[in-house]
C-alpha cells in the first residue's frame, strides 16, 4: 500500500491536490480488496470503519471549538492507533486499515493536520462504501 502524505507543501498550507480524490479512492479499493480474501470475509465492515470515522470527526470538531485544548486532544487522537490495533487483534479490520490509521495519525501534530485527516477519512469512507464487498 502506498504511503499517503497529507501535504504537498505544509509550510505553505498546500494539501496534496489528489489526496481527497485519487489517493482516497485507491486506498478505499485496496482496503475493500482485502475483504475478498477468504480469511478476511468478515473484516473491514462498513459499520466498523464508521466507528473510527465518527471518532475522528468528533475529535476534529472538539479541536475546532473555542475552548479546545490541543495538548489534551492530541493524546486522544494518538490513542486511535491503539483502538485500531485492538480491532485488528479481534479480527475486525485488516492490516491495511491499521496501516492507513497508523501512518495518518503519525502525521498529526497540529489541529490543521487533524482537519486534513478528517477530510481524507471522509473521502476514503465515501469511496469505501462504494467499493466495499458489502455493497456488491
Amino acid at each position: 500500500m502506498e504511503k499517503i502524505e497529507f501535504w504537498k507543501d505544509k509550510e505553505k498550507g498546500i494539501i496534496d491536490p489528489k489526496l481527497f480524490s485519487d489517493k482516497a479512492e485507491d486506498l478505499a479499493k485496496t482496503i475493500a480488496n482485502d475483504c475478498k480474501l477468504r480469511d478476511n470475509k468478515n473484516k473491514n465492515k462498513i459499520s466498523q470503519i464508521r466507528k473510527f470515522y465518527d471518532e475522528v470527526v468528533r475529535l476534529n470538531m472538539e479541536a475546532k471549538s473555542e475552548s479546545a485544548d490541543w495538548d489534551k486532544i492530541l493524546p486522544i487522537v494518538n490513542m486511535i492507533t491503539a483502538k485500531t490495533a485492538y480491532a485488528m487483534g479481534r479480527k475486525l479490520i485488516t492490516e491495511n486499515f491499521l496501516v492507513f490509521i497508523r501512518t495518518s495519525i503519525k502525521q498529526i501534530q497540529e489541529p490543521e493536520d487533524l482537519s486534513v485527516f478528517a477530510n481524507l477519512f471522509e473521502a476514503f469512507y465515501g469511496f469505501y462504501k462504494f467499493h466495499s464487498p458489502e455493497n456488491k
